[in-house]
């Protein structure tokens, strides 16, 4: 299908940035970090399982991973918008860094714990709300906003190949070698991200004065303010809010039913995951074709949550690897093109100097139910069964794609926001 000429002056941009240099970096620190965080993602659990067979505890795990953004998510998008973001995306990485060198010898020594992984996930989430914000923030000033789309697809599909077909190939063979050399890589990947972040020459964009007496309240009670009024974000966020439930039910579990559901050990495990990685290149580099099928954004975001519902339901009903494998890869190639719709909207919808904030205030809401959703995926697994998790995802994803129907009736979402910033056809 023909692009749009919206949408080839939008690649182009892209691929213009890419050559200076700017974009190219920013894709590369992507990559590098994707790459670390597939091999912490795929090895933490199987440590986590070894340490513990109880379902709630590896489920707290995930919702420890999740509830910095309760605690520290709107802090983060008001310091984002007030600092350079690229320094403090790159200072954020050395500490990670450094955190995971930690837990590396620790690992290493046999002093592993429970309780160390709680801490670490808690750690690394808290850090993560101020990095998350601020690269949000950033890549407006790297790409012209005509170009987002295609700039967040080249990004998160960048991301999938690199974690997903070198990092989840890679991590069993990392983790036959020893149980800390995945964590190992993994924060040597921090600090060559921090380093690529660092490299860029982009200041920070222009800011009005910030008016006298501010305050960091102030400033996250007015980023809270925008994104409630704008219809389309706030239903956008709203719907994103109780998916996520179901999500957090399903992340925090996905080894449960892999191993204990569907009889697989730790080959089944990475096979499931690295199907999922496929889906979600091949999403990536569907978007524009699949928004200009279906017509809207809004419609295609509810489409692609009625997909993920319909698959999470296979996956939780036939007991076979295969199936299974080929479910999430339908799942994650819907996902991308709900991810990649969800932040250009964000970021072409918010005014520049309020990002950070409403982007922060966007995250907090829809992730606050995520570590509820994730010791109720313990709690199902223990009640009803190791696939439960899976029908249980199934149920509130499906509840949270019915919640755009009035944006699709409303055609919310294809104009611009009072009319500052233009969308681009896709």
């Amino acid at each position: 299908m023909a692009r749009t000429a919206a949408e080839a002056g939008g690649a182009a941009g892209v691929g213009a940035f890419v050559r200076r240099g700017g974009f190219g970096r920013l894709w590369s620190a992507a990559a590098v970090s994707r790459f670390g965080d597939v091999l912490r993602g795929t090895a933490l659990p199987l440590l986590a399982h070894i340490l513990t067979s109880d379902p709630l505890l590896i489920a707290l795990v995930t919702a420890c991973g999740f509830a910095p953004w309760l605690l520290f998510g709107l802090l983060g998008g008001a310091i984002a918008d007030q600092v350079d973001q690229r320094r403090a995306m790159w200072a954020v990485d050395v500490l990670r860094g450094l955190l995971m060198g930690g837990f590396t010898l620790a690992v290493a020594a046999g002093a592993a714990c429970i309780g160390l992984l709680l801490a670490l996930s808690f750690a690394l989430t808290t850090l993560q709300t101020l990095f998350d914000n601020a690269a949000t923030a950033l890549l407006p000033t790297v790409v012209p906003r005509e170009s987002l789309t295609s700039a967040n697809a080249r990004l998160m599909t960048g991301q999938e190949v690199v974690g997903r077909f070198v990092g989840g190939p890679v991590a069993p063979l990392l983790i036959g070698v020893g149980a800390a050399l995945p964590f190992a890589v993994d924060a040597a990947t921090y600090l060559i991200a921090a380093a690529l972040v660092a490299s860029l020459r982009t200041g920070a964009p222009p800011r009005p004065p910030a008016p006298s007496g501010g305050t960091l309240r102030r400033e996250i009670a007015e980023g809270i303010r925008a994104l409630w009024g704008d219809r389309a974000l706030r239903g956008l966020c709203l719907s994103v809010a109780l998916a996520n439930v179901g999500m957090g039910a399903l992340i925090a579990e996905l080894v449960v039913v892999v191993k204990d559901w569907l009889g697989a050990g730790d080959f089944g495990y990475v096979a499931v995951t690295t199907g999922y990685g496929a889906g979600t290149v091949l999403g990536g580099l569907l978007v524009g074709h699949v928004v200009a099928a279906v017509g809207g954004r809004f419609r295609t975001l509810l489409v692609v949550g009625v997909v993920q519902t319909a698959v999470l339901v296979v996956f939780g009903t036939v007991r076979a690897l295969w199936p299974a494998a080929l479910a999430l890869a339908l799942f994650g190639c819907a996902g991308t093109v709900w991810n990649v719709l969800e932040t250009t909207l964000v970021q072409q919808r918010a005014p520049e100097a309020m990002l950070g904030r409403i982007s922060a205030a966007f995250r907090t809401v829809s992730i606050a139910g995520t570590p509820a959703g994730a010791l109720l995926g313990g709690a199902a697994a223990v009640a009803w069964g190791p696939n439960s998790p899976a029908l249980v995802a199934a149920v509130l994803l499906g509840a949270g794609a019915v919640m755009l129907t009035p944006l699709v009736r409303a055609g919310d979402g294809t104009s611009s926001r009072r009319g500052q910033i233009p969308h681009t056809t896709l």
